[in-house]
């Protein structure tokens, strides 16, 4: 059975691919609000005294699990040492042993990472790190299309040929039990480093780092798989009494990780992902750099956000379209003139993956579209098998955001059907995947993303009973996106002291999300207009009522159409984050516009 890997920290991670994505792909199906409930009145008091904010940060903090003053003190200045002890996570004893003696006996070590970004960045940390010890090492990425995603008996193989003694995988591993049984048969120990749900059995390794198996007591299951990497590395130093220094300079690729998995950005990745933003914008590694300076990057704070929609991209790339082989190549120079030739190939990889990804979508779209039964299905089943099989997920993703619903899009490898599903909040797709399993050749995923594999004759009996199952079993709430707002506030309320405490929150992300607010009844104060080339966006003077001189600006991308309904002085309501405009050397406020009603 195929294994996927996980998507993320799943009501966040909805609100990253539903709401803050690129515009084109509009929502059809109208957005839900649901504003959060906050009841521990108490706790909102205590930090209005404590800490000194007044009810509204107060309110928002409590939302984000901080209810006393030492919560605040953790939450707005991590701490490298509150760090947890490596050791408490199972088998790190053993893995920091085995470690040790492969780099004081001079042993062949191979790192064996996933080609996504996460598996990259995890790769290239192990690297770099094990080279400064002067350690005998070696990486191997496996073929995304020949080899697929885990561990791979060719990469085995690989170890074998050149004596390998010591396999670390980094990012996979956790199912790969076969291929671990097959590797120690060979004479070659493995320590498993990963963050991915356990199998039925744990692998017969050497060391078994993940934080989510069972008997695993490790106080946070949340870490990136470069995480559990940094993790081996800190036990590493923390045996041999080394200074935590000797690691921290690797935390943007740590940072680079978490933004691009989707991971909470809450308890110990909250303190990886501070650190490694500093280190991001202060000092990156050349690859990282080059990167960087590819990009509209160079000259602002570079945020999470950033890492997800800007660098993520170009490093998956890679492997996507050519191999992650060039991404660790590209994290582990120190060559700029080579950085910037691997960043400029990656670069051109994106643009060529975004083109194909584009084309796919509209193809896919025009299927649709053409097709009424598939138009007013509860379900999305598209095939084409001349699609390119390395963006397909990234399609199914568009596509479930702009018509929100359970989405599969196919295409032909290999004589076969090959495809990813991505799902919609609270609708668990797996059990739907697995109802078709006897017209499957392989399948494996989770609740909202899978990966399938079936024969060309079972493709139309599939449609027909994967949207059965759908049309059978969604509810209609999870057939609208929802959007969670935070709280509800009046425009007066939104001032540069409020904002300067709000940007304190970040690192924003899945467990943080940057704060969404909603403001009922307000006005566009006549100055409001249609912008962009085709007219497309919003750009709004908003005050809370007519003639009112406190007013606000507001832009929304992709809203130009709402135009006539909020002109004229027509009351709505809307629902926003709170940013920054620069313009002219000027930083003023401006509401971002999620949803107009």
């Amino acid at each position: 059975m195929v294994v996927h890997k996980k998507v993320g920290f799943i009501a966040d991670f909805f609100l990253f691919n539903i709401i803050f994505t690129t515009p084109k792909l509009k929502t059809m199906t109208e957005k839900l609000w649901t504003v959060k409930e906050c009841n521990d009145s108490r706790s909102v008091e205590r930090l209005m005294k404590d800490v000194g904010v007044d009810k509204l940060i107060a309110t928002l903090l409590v939302q984000r699990g901080v209810h006393d003053y030492d919560e605040a003190k953790r939450f707005f200045r991590p701490q490298l040492d509150d760090l947890y002890d490596p050791f408490l996570m199972k088998d790190m004893d053993k893995a920091v042993d085995r470690l040790t003696r492969a780099i004081d006996n001079h042993e062949k070590i191979l790192i064996f990472g996933d080609y996504d970004v996460d598996g990259t960045t995890a790769t290239a940390l192990m690297l770099r790190y094990l080279k400064k010890k002067n350690a005998n090492v070696d990486f191997y990425i496996p073929d995304r299309y020949l080899e697929g995603y885990g561990l791979s008996q060719q990469g085995i193989d690989y170890a074998v040929q050149n004596g390998v003694t010591l396999l670390i995988t980094v990012d996979c591993g956790i199912k790969g039990n076969e291929k671990i049984d097959y590797a120690n048969s060979k004479g070659i120990e493995v320590i498993v480093c990963d963050h991915h749900t356990v199998g039925d059995e744990l692998p017969n390794a050497y060391a078994v780092l993940d934080p989510k198996r069972p008997d695993c007591d490790y106080p946070f299951n949340e870490l990136s798989g470069c995480g559990v990497a940094f993790k081996l590395l800190q036990g590493y130093i923390q045996k041999h009494n080394l200074d935590i220094e000797d690691i921290t300079c690797y935390l943007d690729l740590v940072a680079v990780s978490i933004g691009s998995d989707i991971v909470p950005i809450i308890g110990e990745n909250r303190i990886l992902a501070f650190y490694g933003l500093q280190k991001l914008n202060t000092s990156p590694c050349t690859g990282l750099e080059s990167i960087i300076d590819l990009t509209d990057l160079s000259n602002k704070e570079i945020q999470i956000n950033d890492i997800v929609f800007k660098i993520g991209p170009r490093i998956n790339a890679a492997g996507r379209i050519d191999t992650g082989k060039t991404a660790v190549e590209l994290l582990t120079t120190t060559d700029r003139d080579f950085a910037l030739q691997i960043g400029n190939s990656i670069d051109g990889m994106n643009s060529y993956r975004k083109e194909i990804d584009r084309n796919i979508t509209e193809e896919a779209i025009a299927q649709i579209e053409a097709d009424e039964t598939l138009k007013n299905a509860y379900s999305t089943v598209v095939f084409s098998p001349n699609w390119h099989k390395g963006v397909v997920g990234i399609v199914a993703s568009r596509l479930t955001e702009s018509y929100y619903r359970p989405t599969i899009v196919l295409t032909e490898n290999n004589g076969l059907v090959v495809g990813s599903a991505r799902s919609v909040e609270g609708f668990d797709l797996y059990s739907a995947v697995t109802a078709c399993g006897d017209l499957l050749e392989s399948f494996g995923g989770h609740t909202y993303a899978a990966g399938l594999t079936m024969k060309m004759e079972n493709l139309e009996p599939f449609k027909q009973r994967f949207e059965e199952y759908v049309r059978n079993n969604i509810t209609e709430e999870q057939r609208h996106p929802v959007i969670r707002i935070d709280t509800e506030i009046m425009i007066k309320e939104i001032t540069p002291k409020t904002y300067r405490i709000l940007k304190q929150f970040a690192p924003f992300g899945p467990g943080n999300m940057s704060p969404i607010f909603a403001s009922r009844q307000i006005y566009d104060n006549g100055m409001g207009r249609q912008i962009g080339k085709n007219l497309e966006h919003l750009k709004l003077k908003i005050v809370q009522q007519v003639g009112d001189n406190n007013c606000i600006d507001g832009v929304g991308f992709g809203f130009g159409n709402r135009y006539e309904k909020i002109s004229d002085y027509k009351p709505f309501d809307i629902c926003y984050h709170i940013a920054e405009n620069n313009f002219m050397n000027q930083t003023t406020l401006q509401i971002q516009l999620l949803d107009i009603k």
